[in-house]
């Protein structure tokens, strides 16, 4: 049987507050999302582990769907 293709909605993530300050679980979970650099931008498939790290650090990002 061939695989059914799932079209997920994805996030958009773009960082845009420095982590300086913060605990070091936050500042490992902006770079586990892809995150090197202020103000840039990743996407990523939507998912229920997505949702928790973003709720994690969402003081420090922006997020559109």
């Amino acid at each position: 049987m061939p695989k059914k293709e799932i079209t997920g909605k994805t996030l958009r993530i773009t960082w845009v507050k420095s982590d300086i300050g913060f605990p070091y679980d936050q500042k490992a979970t902006v770079k586990a999302l892809g995150l090197r650099r202020l103000h840039q931008t990743v996407e990523h498939k939507d998912t229920p582990a997505l949702r928790g790290m973003l709720n994690k650090v969402i003081h420090l990002l922006k997020i559109e769907e």
